[in-house]
């Protein structure tokens, strides 16, 4: 009786394993660069398959991008089977960049989405906001997990790169709006945020003071972060820096299991001028 009772809990467990792995999920943010004819053999043309097959080949759920222009969101839906996406353009929600989310249709369903703007009046359609060089924007989804039926809310952006008080101004306007739109539930940001762990728009997001505050995911891995520390290698043979400027937040009890930043190259080519970060996690 003892034998058989032994050998019900381990099918059982057996049975539970798989069930427990389908609850975590694969997160990347890429900033993609955009399509230039000045970036010559490393122009979007060249490298968009090899940037695909990266977000397919580490099956990413959800997919947070920046730099991306009309042309390079219509390869990117055709090349990744299996997902849609939300998001407009930055500078008048028609044309411009774009800083959009795609997520696995088979995984998660789509309930509400929008995206404001990084300026003083976050709804005026390609407003620059204090001293930023360009509009930016902020698209968010929330998501429903069709597995373990819970629902989690994805923030991803870009940050200026030449204004200071917008960064800092964007940081803190970010934190406000992700407590007003999500609340208590689970929260993954995604994100060129054009500033390094030091700067002020990080200090600002991780102030832990603040009860507002987010958490580098790099920081909560479970198990050793991979790849280098820096992301962004602006087409040279590395990274230029051992700090990043791309980063993935969480809040409201998301768990990180694994960090990753892949520097893959194809004959000695990225596929983007920024690597992507890559998180698994769990609600």
């Amino acid at each position: 009786m003892k034998f058989k009772m032994i050998v019900f809990f381990l099918i059982a467990f057996s049975f539970a394993m798989p069930a427990f792995a389908q609850k975590e999920f694969n997160a990347m943010t890429f900033n993609i660069r955009l399509d230039i004819a000045s970036d010559s053999m490393n122009s979007w043309q060249y490298r968009k398959e090899n940037l695909a097959s990266q977000i397919l080949f580490h099956e990413v759920d959800i997919l947070g991008i920046q730099e991306a222009r009309e042309n390079q969101m219509q390869d990117l839906q055709s090349l990744l089977k299996g997902y849609e996406h939300v998001g407009i353009a930055r500078d008048t929600g028609r044309w411009g960049e774009y800083s959009a989310i795609f997520y696995k249709t088979s995984r998660f369903t789509l309930v509400e989405q929008n995206t404001f703007w990084l300026s003083e009046d976050i709804y005026a359609s390609g407003k620059k906001g204090w001293d930023a060089a360009f509009p930016r924007i902020v698209t968010w989804a929330k998501l429903k997990d069709k597995r373990t039926k819970k629902v989690l809310y994805v923030f991803n952006t870009h940050f200026d790169h030449r204004g200071k008080i917008a960064r800092r101004e964007s940081a803190k306007l970010l934190l406000k709006q992700i407590d007003l739109i999500a609340g208590k539930l689970p929260v993954v940001v995604m994100g060129d945020f054009n500033a390094s762990p030091s700067d002020e728009p990080i200090r600002i997001i991780e102030e832990k003071s603040n009860p507002l505050h987010l958490t580098d995911s790099r920081s909560l891995s479970a198990s050793p972060p991979y790849g280098p520390t820096g992301t962004f290698n602006n087409w040279t043979h590395a990274e230029v820096s051992q700090e990043p400027i791309d980063y993935v937040f969480v809040k409201n009890g998301v768990r990180v299991l694994k960090h990753g930043t892949f520097s893959q190259t194809w004959n000695g080519r990225f596929s983007s001028d920024h690597f992507p970060v890559f998180v698994r996690v769990v609600l």
